[in-house]
C-alpha cells in the first residue's frame, strides 16, 4: 500500500495549489487600492482621476508580464518565473514608499504601476498554468482556486494598510507591505514546479470533461489567427472594465452612497475581496458543469442589474450585496477563462495563450478606473458612471450568448 501510494504521480498536487494561493494573496493585495483614495486626495490634493493612476498602470502594463512569463515559463518551468516576478513585484511597492511630496506622482505611477505592475503579471499567470497541468480533471475548480487568492488578496491588505496609515505620510506604509509580499512570494514560488513527462491523472478520461470541439495542440501563433482567441480576450476585457471599475472605487463609493466611514469603507473593501476570491472558485466550479459560455453569460446578466442599483443602494446592507455580486461575478471572469482558453485551444501551451489574453485585463483595468473617476469628477457622483456600466454589460452580454468553441485539433483547416 505504501508503493502505491508513494507511485501516485498526483501526490502532493494539492499542496502545490496551497502554495498558488499564497502567491496569488500577496500579488492581489493590488485589489485594496481604493483605500489608499482619499488619504492621497487629502495629503497631496490629487483628484480622484489622479489618484486612480498608479493603480491603473500597475494593470495597464501587466499584461506586459503575463505575456512573457507565461511564454517563459512553458520553456523554463514555473519556479524561477514565479521567483523573479514576485522579487520585482515586491521591490516595486517598496519604493513606492519614497514618494514624500504632491509633484512625485510621477514616482509612484514609476515604482507602484510600471515596476509592480509587470512583476505582478509575471507571477500571476505561472501558477495558473502550473496548475492547469496538473489538474486536467478539474480545469474550472482549480483556475478558480489557482487565482482565488489574488482576489481575496484585499481582504488582508485592506485592513492593515488602513491601520497603518499615517495622515501626513501615506506612502510609508508601501515598505512593510512589500516586505510581506516579498516574504509570500518567494516560499510559496520555491514549492513550484511541472508535472513529471508523460503525467496522467489515474483513472481520469479526458474525453468526459472535453468540450464539442476542444483542440489538443493550438500553438499562441495558431490560436491568434481564429477569432475565437479575440472573442475571449474581449469577453474578459468588458468583465474587468465593469467589476474594476467599482474595486478602484469602491470605498470612496461607500463614503459617498452609503454613508459610511473612511475606516468602515475600508473594511468593507477587505470584506468584499472575499467574494472576489470566492467568485473565481465558485464560477470556475459552476462553469465545468453549466458550460463556459452559459457562465459567461450569467456572469454579465447579473452584473447589469447590480450596477442599475448600486447608485440608489443608500442602505448599507443592500450596497454591501450589490458590491459582493459585483466582485464575485469579476473574480468569476479571472477563475473561468483560464479553464475556457484550456478547452478551446488545449493545455499544452496555456501559458502563453492565456497569458496573451491578460491584455483584455490591462485594457479593460485602464478603461474602467478612468471612466469611472472621470465621469464621477465631472458629474460630481458615481450614479451615471453606474448607469453606463449597466449598459455596457448588458451589450456584453450578447458576445458568450453567440460563441462556440473552434474546431478540434484535427479538423483545423492548414
Amino acid at each position: 500500500m505504501a508503493r502505491n501510494r508513494g507511485s501516485d504521480p498526483t501526490r502532493g498536487r494539492w499542496l502545490l495549489a496551497g502554495a498558488a494561493v499564497l502567491v496569488q494573496l500577496a500579488l492581489g493585495a493590488v485589489y485594496a487600492w481604493s483605500v489608499f483614495v482619499n488619504p492621497f486626495i487629502d495629503q497631496m490634493g490629487w483628484s480622484r482621476t489622479e489618484t486612480s493612476l498608479p493603480f491603473i498602470v500597475t494593470i495597464g502594463v501587466l499584461f506586459v508580464g503575463t505575456l512573457a512569463g507565461g511564454r517563459i515559463q512553458d520553456r523554463i518551468g514555473p519556479r524561477p518565473v514565479v521567483l523573479a516576478g514576485g522579487i520585482i513585484y515586491s521591490v516595486g511597492v517598496m519604493l513606492a514608499s519614497l514618494v514624500e511630496t504632491p509633484d512625485q506622482l510621477w514616482l509612484l505611477v514609476l515604482t507602484y504601476g510600471v515596476i509592480a505592475g509587470l512583476g505582478l503579471g509575471a507571477g500571476y499567470i505561472v501558477p495558473i498554468a502550473m496548475l492547469v497541468k496538473w489538474f486536467p480533471d478539474r480545469r474550472g475548480l482549480i483556475t478558480g482556486i489557482a487565482v482565488a487568492g489574488f482576489g481575496a488578496g484585499a481582504l488582508v491588505t485592506a485592513p492593515v494598510a488602513n491601520r497603518f496609515l499615517v495622515a501626513d505620510d501615506v506612502s510609508q506604509v508601501f515598505l512593510p507591505l512589500g516586505l510581506a509580499y516579498l516574504v509570500a512570494t518567494v516560499v510559496g514560488g520555491a514549492m513550484f514546479r511541472d508535472p513529471p513527462s508523460g503525467y496522467q491523472v489515474p483513472g481520469f478520461d479526458s474525453s468526459a470533461v472535453r468540450v464539442a470541439g476542444t483542440a489538443e495542440s493550438y500553438s499562441l501563433g495558431e490560436a491568434l489567427r481564429t477569432p475565437h482567441w479575440y472573442i475571449l480576450t474581449a469577453i474578459l476585457a468588458l468583465n474587468v472594465t465593469a467589476g474594476i471599475a467599482l474595486i478602484s472605487q469602491a470605498a470612496p463609493a461607500a463614503v459617498e452612497i452609503a454613508g459610511m466611514t473612511p475606516a468602515g469603507a475600508a473594511g468593507v473593501v477587505g470584506a468584499l475581496a472575499i467574494f472576489n476570491g470566492a467568485g473565481r472558485v465558485v464560477w470556475g466550479w459552476a462553469s465545468d458543469f453549466i458550460g463556459r459560455m452559459p457562465a459567461f453569460f450569467a456572469i454579465f446578466a447579473l452584473q447589469v442589474v447590480c450596477f442599475g442599483l448600486l447608485p440608489n443602494a443608500s442602505p448599507v446592507p443592500l450596497f454591501v450585496i450589490l458590491g459582493a455580486l459585483v466582485y464575485l461575478c469579476y473574480g468569476g471572469g479571472f477563475g473561468t477563462m483560464p479553464a475556457t482558453a484550456a478547452d478551446f485551444f488545449g493545455p499544452r501551451n496555456a501559458g502563453a495563450i492565456y497569458g496573451a489574453m491578460i491584455v483584455g485585463w490591462s485594457v479593460g483595468g485602464v478603461v474602467g478606473p478612468l471612466v469611472i473617476a472621470g465621469i464621477a469628477d465631472a458629474t460630481g457622483g458615481f450614479t451615471v458612471p453606474f448607469y453606463i456600466i449597466a449598459a455596457m454589460v448588458l451589450g456584453a452580454a450578447l458576445l458568450p450568448a453567440t460563441t462556440k468553441s473552434p474546431p478540434a485539433a484535427g479538423h483545423r483547416q492548414r
